[in-house]
């Protein structure tokens, strides 16, 4: 009997698989199957609604310091660029907490599917490399990328 069960569990095709996170807290918990035969299609329908999320994902990044530039790529406007050092996320700001950095890419990688390449640094420090014509900055900018908060008049 108990053979059956897990020949079934194995068998499972579908695009998120329910599992129990933990002995003690017993809560189930859902991961995403990318083995799903529709999983691109899938997680193109559920990118294409970030236009309705912008303005939450603002105000969440907006929580986490005095971010001056917002800038989103590769995962989040569906365009996976060739070069590796492209960032989907780039911030650069003044005070950020890092408790809520940590708590906000996990929840964003958790809406995605997929770990999240990120990049955070100071104004001055962005000023400098934009400057210098650092190649991460001039990859970045140059690529498909949206801006999500400018205030640096980038």
């Amino acid at each position: 009997m108990k053979m059956a069960k897990t020949a079934k569990n194995k068998k499972n095709n579908g695009a998120a698989k329910k599992r129990m996170a933990g002995a003690v807290n017993k809560r189930p918990t859902y991961v995403l199957n990318t083995e799903f035969g529709s999983f691109y299609e899938l997680r193109d329908l559920i990118l294409k609604s970030l236009p309705a999320e912008k303005h939450s994902m603002i105000d969440r990044i907006n929580k986490i310091g005095k971010i001056r530039l917002a800038i989103i790529s590769g995962v989040f406007i569906n365009k996976e660029s060739p070069d590796p050092l492209v960032a989907d996320l780039l911030m650069v700001g003044d005070y950020i907490d890092s408790r809520r950095l940590r708590y906000f890419l996990k929840a964003l990688e958790a809406e995605v599917g997929k770990e999240i390449k990120y990049s955070v640094m100071d104004k001055e420090e962005f000023r400098y490399r934009l400057a210098m014509f650092d190649r991460f900055i001039r990859v970045l900018l140059e690529g498909p990328h949206e801006k999500l908060i400018n205030k640096l008049g980038i």
